[in-house]
């Protein structure tokens, strides 16, 4: 089965249900990421050690029996314009290309409080 392929709901079902790990999950999606980055240029930044890092964090919570919201553990890209603290965000813009947020954006952050598992920022046109 290809976990990457998979909506966000079920691959929810399939953690909770201990059927697949957050760290399966994400190596899924990196191992595609890996196969066609190359050619599609889809992100400006990969995050690769921090996500497995929150995969990581997510499995310890599941096997320890805690409830986890329907986007935990659940791999996802944030568009470049989202501020992400410690990570660049340069907007698409050459302006920009050595920014570092400082702050994580209020949408960013609720994503975070929940642990989903950020793989990367999305590229996109110059200041969206």
């Amino acid at each position: 089965m290809d976990l990457c392929h998979l909506t966000a709901h079920e691959l929810h079902d399939m953690l909770i249900k201990r059927k697949v790990s957050s760290t399966e999950i994400t190596k899924s999606v990196f191992d595609q990421i890996d196969k066609v980055e190359g050619i599609i240029h889809s992100y400006i930044t990969i995050t690769r050690e921090e996500a497995f890092a929150t995969a990581e964090k997510v499995d310890k919570k599941i096997a320890s029996g805690e409830n986890i919201s329907p986007l935990t553990g659940i791999p996802m890209a944030i568009k470049d314009v989202m501020c992400t603290k410690g990570v660049l965000t340069s907007c698409g813009s050459k302006i920009l290309s050595n920014h570092i947020a400082v702050y994580d954006a209020t949408a960013v952050r609720k994503l975070k409080d929940v642990d989903i598992v950020m793989v990367g920022k999305a590229n996109m046109d110059e200041f969206a």
